[in-house]
């Protein structure tokens, strides 16, 4: 079973725990509730299956159960803790605590990289922007962002750039990528990065507006009145349509700028609203 400090789900946390010690024992969910002292002898399969949900409170118990002490149950405890967290602000807050804990400790959190990279804005800029100005150094690059950066900015996020692998130097000492593209695949912790860097991104789309030729940006927009089966599909079509631009951007080596497409279908109605 992986350690404590490799997951970002306690619920799947749980759910492996029991597993592996169902397989070497004759343990039971009623077992293993007693221990956390539970009385409903199923309680924690239903956790297990994200049915029910454990209290601040309880983690502690359910964690001692399982084991875990000082940092392990810290950082247990700060699962439960962010699965109960109501903003991206807290989620964000409480997912860094959860990997200060498992840098401390040299464990890797899978998903952490992930959660980092998309945390800045400045990360997916410069990991295009870096291999397009070859023997360029960290000031020359971020005099080359907008909006503009620190040289020590850049310097911090290359240096994450390559330990994430995202990005290499060559022979050269030129930074290369690893892959044509980055996306976020299903995870649990990473979206709330995303949503943050969406947030960025719309700021940044405005201020273009004023501050960008009209020949080197395109705006444009529909307003239109959908069922539920149209918006399914539209989201469809949005898809497909990423997918060929990813194709279209990524069969050449070279890059000239670094543009961001924002793409962007939400309701100006409500549910209730019905058609005549």
């Amino acid at each position: 079973m992986k350690d404590v400090l490799e997951y970002t789900n306690y619920h799947q946390y749980i759910a492996d725990y029991y597993a592996e010690k169902k397989a070497k024992s004759a343990f039971t969910w009623q077992t293993f509730t007693r221990a956390a002292g539970f009385s409903s002898p199923v309680f924690l399969k239903y956790v297990s299956e994200g049915r029910s949900n454990l209290s601040e409170e309880t983690a502690g118990q359910v964690a001692s159960a399982m084991g875990l002490a000082n940092y392990e149950q810290d950082y247990f405890c700060e699962m439960v803790r962010f699965d109960h967290a109501k903003t991206d602000e807290e989620k964000k807050s409480i997912f860094n605590k959860m990997l200060a804990i498992a840098d401390i400790h040299k464990v890797r959190v899978l998903e952490g990289d992930s959660f980092r990279y998309f945390d800045s804005w400045k990360n997916p800029v410069l990991r295009e922007l870096a291999p397009a100005m070859p023997g360029a150094k960290p000031l020359a690059l971020a005099k080359a962002c907008r909006p503009e950066i620190t040289a020590a900015e850049v310097s911090e996020s290359l240096s994450f750039l390559i330990k994430a692998n995202l990005l290499q130097k060559d022979e050269n000492g030129n930074y290369v990528q690893t892959e044509k593209s980055v996306t976020t695949g299903p995870m649990d912790v990473t979206p709330v990065a995303v949503r943050g860097m969406h947030r960025q991104m719309g700021e940044f789309a405005l201020e273009t507006i004023e501050g960008v030729p009209q020949d080197q940006r395109h705006f444009s927009g529909l307003t239109l009145g959908i069922t539920q089966s149209a918006y399914d599909e539209i989201v469809e079509e949005i898809a497909a349509f990423r997918k060929r631009i990813i194709a279209i951007a990524t069969r050449d080596d070279e890059t000239d700028e670094v543009y961001r497409l924002n793409v962007q279908f939400f309701p100006l109605t409500k549910k209730s609203v019905k058609k005549g």
